[in-house]
């Protein structure tokens, strides 16, 4: 099978764009109702008076005696006991909790933009099996011509091995493998001719390329950047001229670290 899996441009932007595009309480009202009921009010008996009857004097002067100590006696007053004054529950209001949460919660870490993100940079087209790829220059670690890695038991299938360089252990990626793993077969395999290995930052990841391009100064309107990091975070962008994918290298060495594919 020949490199002509990519050889359209109109193939190689739809399968770029299919990447790029991949990829927020409302409160509830509460109703309180309070229910008045009125007090009955008491009914004063009247006062039936009995008949006058026909009193005994003596009788009457012992009456008259022992309502003359009655009144002589002092009058207590009965208080009524005071209430008790309890203070009202404060009601925390959702306004409240988040301010307060707000507070709590440690500022969160701000990270500088890319230097590729501000005004025009330089970009290094590579290719991987007939695939166009861009990384920024000031992301690139180095470039070395690939020499046959050293196999190693128990990593992933786009882990070629580890090249020796300068005394220097580099882990080898099979590009094609790990950024279109859909189209990989053995026919794609076979065809495949690595000769260098584009470093990644002052990590120790390469990934091997099997040819170089050009490099190219880019302005910020020449890519269409990747709004959110979706399923692809390794994509920062989409190089419009080319029609190539533009590498988030950050992302990318972070991936492989955990030994994650695309």
């Amino acid at each position: 099978m020949s490199k002509s899996l990519f050889a359209s441009e109109k193939v190689m932007e739809d399968y770029l764009s299919a990447l790029l595009n991949e990829d927020n309480v409302s409160p509830i009202a509460q109703k309180q109702e309070v229910a008045y009921r009125q007090a009955p009010v008491a009914l004063k008996e009247a006062e039936v008076k009995p008949p006058e009857a026909k009193i005994n004097p003596v009788a009457k002067l012992l009456e008259e005696a022992k309502q003359r100590q009655i009144d002589a006696e002092p009058i207590i007053e009965v208080q009524k006991p005071k209430a008790k004054v309890v203070a009202e529950p404060v009601i925390e209001t959702a306004v409240d909790t988040q301010v307060q949460s707000v507070v709590e919660q440690p500022p969160k870490k701000i990270e500088p933009p890319k230097a590729y993100r501000e005004g025009d940079f330089q970009a290094l087209y590579f290719e991987v099996a007939g695939l166009i790829l861009a990384v920024p220059l000031t992301e690139l670690g180095g470039i070395h011509n690939l020499q046959k890695p050293n196999s190693l038991f128990g990593k992933p299938d786009w882990f070629m091995g580890v090249m020796v360089h300068r005394e220097e252990k580099i882990n080898v990626v099979d590009s094609a493998q790990w950024v279109m793993p859909e189209k990989y077969d053995k026919v794609l395999a076979e065809s495949l001719n690595y000769k260098y290995l584009i470093m990644l930052g002052d990590s120790q990841w390469g990934l091997a390329c099997e040819s170089l391009v050009n490099t190219i100064t880019l302005q910020q309107e020449d890519v269409k950047w990747r709004e959110s990091s979706g399923k692809r975070p390794w994509l920062a962008g989409m190089v419009k001229e080319k029609m190539c994918a533009l590498l988030n290298v950050e992302q990318l060495i972070n991936l492989l670290d955990q030994g994650l594919g695309s």
